[in-house]
Parts: C-alpha cells; sequence; structure tokens
C-alpha cells in the first residue's frame, strides 16, 4: 500500500496563493505529513452544463499550465485526471491511498449537487473532507445570517450588512515549498495538462491571445495597476470607456472568475491604496466592483432558479418574444447597428468587452430594441466571455433587462447616441466592422442615413456590404418601455394575489364554499 496521501481538488481557484484549502492539505497530520496530490479532473460531462467557447477554452489552458508550473516550483505538480469526478475520485482514494481531501466552496448549482456526491463518497471511505471559502471575498452564508436569513436584493444594502461584520479573512501566503516528506511521486508523462486540441480547440482558428491565463500573468497584471494610485482612487465605472481601443478598466475580470487572482488579495490592494487618500466610494469605485461581485455571489447562493426567469423569485415575469434571426444576428454583430455590431464582433474575437459595451448590447437585445429573452443573451455571454462567471452572468442579465435589481426599466440605451459619447469618430467601429470603415463619421453609427452615393463610394452599401438595420430604435423602445410596464404590473398582481392566498385558511382554501368564521371585536387587535 502507498502511503498516505492527502487530495488538493482544483477547481476554481487556479492558484497557490490565498488557498487555504491547499495550506490545509498541506497541514501535518500528527508526527507525519501526508504526500500532497494536487488534481484538476476535466469532467467529461463539462459540456452538457457549460457553454465554452474557443477563448475560454484556451485561457483556462494556459491557467493549468501556469499552475503547474508554479506547483512544480514549490516541489509538487498537478495531476490532470480524465473522467467524470465521482468515479475518478473513487478510483485514486484506493490506488493513492488518501487519507485527506481539500477544496474551495463553489455556490453553483452543478458544483453544489458534485460536492455532495464527493464529499459522501469521500466520508463513507474514511477520508476527511476540509472545505474552506477563498472564492469571495466574504463568506456569502455570514452575509445571509447577518441579514436575518436573507439574501440583501439590493447593493446598498448588502454594503451595509458587510460593512457591519468584522472584516473578510486577510489573504495568506503561498506555501513557499512543499516539505520533503509531503512530496508525492511525480510520475511523468503522466496526467498531463491537456493540450488545445484534447478541449477540442482548432489553435490556428484562435486569434491573438490578448490576456493570457493563470497565476502569474493575474499577478503581475494586479500589481501594474495597483501601481496606478491615482487611477485607482478616482476610478468610478461609468466615466470609464465602452469603446476605447484598448481597456479603461483592469481586464482583472477573467482572473478573479478563474480563481487565477484572489479576491481578497485584489480587494486588500485597493484597501491600502485608498487608504488616507481622497477617492471614489462605492458602488462605482473599483471596491465598488468587488463588492458587486461580492453581491451576486450572495443572492445567487440563496436564489433557486437564479439563471432563469421562471421559478426565480427575485425576477420580474415578462413575456419575451422568440425570434431566432434577431438572436443570430445580434450574437454574431450582424443587426445593421455599427455600434452594437462592433461590441458583438469585439467578444467573439477577444473574449472580453467593457462592462458598460455589455449593458448596450444586453439592452438592445431585450428592453430596449430586439424584445428577445434575458436567457438567450446571457447563453451568448456564456459561451463567448473569458470571464463568464454563473452569478454575476445571471445578475448583470437580469439587471440589464430590468428583469431584477433595477427596476427603471424606461430608461433606455440608445444604440446610437451612447458609443458617440466617448468615441465620436467612431475609430471603435472602424476596427471591428471594417464594412463600414470608410464612411464618413457623421454616418458611422448611422449608415442608413447616409445617401445611396456615398454608401456606394465607401462600398458599404446597405443590403448587399452591410446589413439593413432589423429594427427602428426610435420606434421600437418606446413600444417596449409599455411592455415593461405592463409586466411589471403583471408580476405585481400576481404575487399580490399569491401572498393573499398563502394568508387564507387552511380550511377555507381546502373548502372554498365553506363560510368564513365572523370575525369578533377580539379579533381585530390580534397582533
Amino acid at each position: 500500500m502507498p502511503p498516505p496521501s492527502t487530495v488538493h481538488w482544483f477547481r476554481k481557484g487556479l492558484r497557490i496563493h490565498d488557498n487555504p484549502a491547499l495550506l490545509s492539505a498541506l497541514e501535518k497530520e500528527g508526527p507525519v505529513y501526508y504526500q500532497l496530490r494536487p488534481v484538476f479532473i476535466l469532467d467529461p460531462d463539462i459540456r452538457k452544463y457549460l457553454r465554452v467557447g474557443p477563448n475560454r477554452w484556451r485561457f483556462l489552458q494556459q491557467s493549468l499550465e501556469d499552475l503547474d508550473s508554479n506547483l512544480r516550483k514549490i516541489g509538487s505538480r498537478l495531476y490532470v485526471l480524465r473522467g467524470k469526478p465521482e468515479n475518478v475520485l473513487k478510483e485514486i482514494f484506493t490506488k493513492w491511498n488518501v487519507r485527506k481531501l481539500t477544496f474551495e466552496v463553489d455556490i453553483e448549482p452543478y458544483a453544489l449537487k458534485r460536492d455532495i456526491a464527493v464529499t459522501k463518497l469521500a466520508e463513507d471511505a474514511g477520508i476527511e473532507v476540509v472545505k474552506q471559502v477563498s472564492h469571495t471575498i466574504y463568506n456569502t452564508e455570514l452575509i445571509i445570517a447577518k441579514n436575518m436569513g436573507k439574501a440583501p436584493l439590493t447593493i446598498q444594502k448588502w454594503i451595509s450588512v458587510a460593512e457591519s461584520l468584522p472584516g473578510p479573512p486577510k489573504a495568506v501566503a503561498a506555501p513557499a515549498t512543499v516539505p520533503h516528506d509531503a512530496r508525492a511521486p511525480q510520475e511523468e508523462g503522466k496526467h498531463l495538462v491537456p493540450t488545445l486540441e484534447e478541449l477540442g480547440v482548432d489553435p490556428g482558428g484562435l486569434g491573438p491571445c490578448l490576456f493570457p491565463g493563470g497565476e502569474t500573468e493575474a499577478l503581475r497584471r494586479m500589481e501594474e495597476h495597483i501601481a496606478r494610485k491615482e487611477y485607482i482612487c478616482k476610478f468610478e465605472k461609468p466615466n470609464t470607456s465602452p469603446n476605447s481601443l484598448k481597456p479603461s478598466t483592469t481586464v482583472l475580470s477573467p482572473y478573479l472568475k478563474f480563481g487565477c487572482l484572489s479576491a481578497r488579495l485584489f480587494f486588500a490592494k485597493l484597501k491600502e491604496v485608498v487608504t488616507g487618500r481622497p477617492h471614489s466610494k462605492p458602488p462605482v469605485s473599483l471596491i465598488g466592483q468587488m463588492y458587486w461581485r461580492e453581491f451576486y455571489y450572495t443572492v445567487a447562493s440563496a436564489t433557486p432558479n437564479f439563471d432563469k426567469m421562471v421559478g426565480n423569485p427575485v425576477c420580474i415575469q415578462v413575456p419575451w418574444d422568440k425570434n431566432p434571426q434577431y438572436l443570430e444576428a445580434w450574437a454574431h454583430g450582424k443587426t445593421g447597428y455599427p455600434f452594437i455590431d462592433a461590441i458583438m464582433r469585439q467578444l467573439r474575437q477577444e473574449g472580453w468587452i467593457h462592462h458598460l459595451a455589455r449593458h448596450a448590447v444586453a439592452c438592445f437585445l431585450t428592453r430596449g430594441d430586439m424584445w428577445q429573452s434575458w436567457e438567450d443573451g446571457q447563453k451568448v455571454f456564456e459561451e463567448l466571455l473569458l470571464d463568464a462567471d454563473w452569478a454575476l452572468n445571471a445578475g448583470n442579465w437580469m439587471w440589464l433587462s430590468a428583469s431584477a435589481f433595477f427596476s427603471q426599466f424606461y430608461r433606455v440605451y440608445s444604440p446610437v447616441a451612447f458609443g458617440k459619447k466617448t468615441d465620436k469618430l467612431g475609430d471603435y467601429i472602424r476596427k471591428y466592422v471594417p464594412e463600414v470603415s470608410k464612411l464618413p463619421p457623421e454616418y458611422i453609427y448611422e449608415p442608413w442615413e447616409a445617401p445611396l452615393s456615398v454608401q456606394k463610394q465607401a462600398k458599404c452599401v446597405l443590403g448587399t456590404d452591410y446589413p439593413q438595420r432589423l429594427v427602428i430604435h426610435e420606434e421600437v423602445y418606446k413600444d417596449n418601455i409599455g411592455r415593461m410596464s405592463a409586466a411589471y404590473k403583471q408580476t405585481k398582481e400576481s404575487k399580490m394575489a399569491a401572498e393573499k392566498s398563502s394568508k387564507r385558511p387552511s380550511s377555507e382554501k381546502a373548502s372554498p364554499s365553506k363560510k368564513p368564521k365572523t370575525k369578533t371585536m377580539k379579533d381585530f387587535f390580534k397582533k
């Protein structure tokens, strides 16, 4: 029988810094160390519950390579296993004589179901299971408990609850080395990091890699931005540009999504910078952006069907249309609105778009123009975004479609005017929508306004070189405001009816024809 071992199971949290579950795996067990086996499991069922595009596969593959490299520097390595987690872990529990299993807590529905099954499997085998919270700054359960057992449903309430708690745990350092007695056999040539081809990605079909995956790049990028103290102190998300040719924000979101960067570490670094200096405040500040992430994780962890409209108690029920032509055109940047199309093409090519650009295209697809379900948009973002995160993706789509968290549905982004605020000449559009690149600036956002002679000269004849616009914004958005108003009214009436029904005595519900009991004066004074 091999020596006892501990398995640290990487899922998210693809880093060695601030990884308390990894540190738990390295703790001495009485007088001895267990051999450390850091594993990542390639689940063949992942495509059944996740939509992952080639850019995100590349980011994951790079992150795993970097994680393996960082583990080797401290005397270990990453063992990449293939198969369903329950089957794979059951096999190695015996093969490696596993005595302890550690991993980071995950609140996503698939992960919860999986982790319950694996925990039972391990405990039935007499294996100690250690779970640590480190993907979020705060433990979402503590936030909910402090809020009388309910998730706060506004960012302001979340902030007040979080700031009433003791400060979050401090980020812990990466292990300097794996003790000699805890070093497991390297098994070189086995359990290797997958290639892109194994992940089903053709490397030749990928564009330039603008945001390399991995902990090393995450820490480099964080330190680069932390050094910009004035930028951090003055940062206000609404004042950043959604259509600059270079990102106007940090682009740390993919690294936080995969856990290549610790949210607690970045939060602590931001706190250090702003302490003692005049600075912007949440929710628009950089610390506020971290709070938004925490807010959505908290609500998602406590809300059934959070990524769906039906059966989701926080979501307005809207009778969206179903138009596959609209969805396809939107997803591939062929709506006839150059600003919208540029954003969607950037997303498909690079895997990232500015948050305010996400506002514009999400509003356009849903309540603003096309009247398509936010669930359909959510699926496209899930596939194409490097930082596609289950809780944030669903939460932001509900917000931007005014289905939850944001009720000012009459505030609609213009697919023309919004982009002009920060890019009057349309340089961003020219980069991503070359069909319209030769149009004069006065027509770059509105090619339908260009005379046919101008279209021909610019080699951008609408309906031939570039699509006619699918909807007329100035007409449809007004109708859609009315439809949203009706949906809000209907949802409110349905909730009131449900509440009224729930308060009826059970005998009255069972026997509608039975006369209610006559109330006495005493009844009216009951508290």
